[in-house]
């Protein structure tokens, strides 16, 4: 049982200096916000998120990749529609999913 007790005790303390190291860099934290027009590479963020992801590619993506998942639902391939769903739902929801990206990480 000694055995048992030992690996308890170094999960615990790696647990605890895991968490001492996410107090220790908070202070560090960043967050990404969209570029405003006139900033580095303010046209290569226009052109992918605004016009690609946002516009009629992504929504025609997204709804494909969703359609996609639904026909392997339906033949019972789990592991393809799952992420088929997620990204299908990530292509629909770009624009939510770029302007919480502002949030501190």
């Amino acid at each position: 049982m000694k055995g048992g007790e030992t690996m308890r005790t170094r999960n615990l303390t790696l647990a605890l200096l895991a968490v001492f190291a996410v107090i220790a860099l908070a202070p560090v934290a960043h967050a990404f916000t969209a570029p405003a027009a006139g900033d580095f590479m303010y046209d290569v963020y226009d052109i992918f998120v605004n016009k690609i992801m946002l516009g009629a590619v992504g929504f025609t993506a997204g709804v494909a990749s969703i359609v996609f998942a639904a026909i392997m639902l339906v033949k019972a391939q789990f592991m393809l529609a799952l992420p088929a769903v997620i990204g299908g739902a990530v292509l629909l929801k770009a624009d939510a999913i770029v302007t919480s990206l502002g949030a501190i990480i």
